[in-house]
């Protein structure tokens, strides 16, 4: 009996950890079809709702990038937090809550920014195309469709 119990626990936690590790790459897997589409090699990414951090940390697919996630829900930053923390990625990955609409960073500074349903009081499109480098990447979700819009590159840079 005490073996079977024992069999049931083990089993139980090998479910658990392919449960996690599938999620796990499904967000690795979703991560890799961003930047394949939007063909962003390096730099800073922006994550707008980050959510759990899963998805934020995966956004850092070699050392070329730097991800920022951003989310308003406290208990999404701190689940962010913990997540990025466990990988081991905390510097290349960091979590921040946003505040007002206003996005904190420089104007053409960000190589790609992640949002999904942008909702009302969050940055909007303008404030996106405000923060992206020439060439920059916005990819944006909205009712299940994701759109992806590259800021031009003004004439009098080469």
């Amino acid at each position: 009996m005490k073996h079977a119990k024992l069999t049931s626990i083990a089993l139980l936690y090998l479910i658990f950890a392919l449960f996690v590790c599938s999620g796990a790459q499904a967000q690795g897997q979703q991560a890799a079809r961003i930047l394949e589409t939007t063909g962003v090699k390096g730099g800073l990414i922006v994550h707008i709702g980050c959510g759990d951090g899963k998805l934020t940390a995966a956004l850092c697919a070699s050392d070329s990038y730097i991800v920022h996630g951003l989310d308003r829900n406290p208990e999404n930053i701190a689940k962010a937090r913990e997540h990025v923390s466990s990988r081991k990625l905390y510097g290349k990955v960091s979590i921040s809550q946003l505040a007002g609409n206003r996005l904190p960073y420089i104007d053409n500074l960000v190589n790609l920014v992640v949002a999904e349903d942008i909702g009302p009081g969050a940055p909007g499109i303008s404030e996106i195309m405000r923060v992206l480098a020439p060439d920059g990447v916005a990819y944006v979700k909205k009712t299940g469709r994701w759109a992806k819009t590259v800021k031009p590159r003004p004439a009098d840079i080469s």
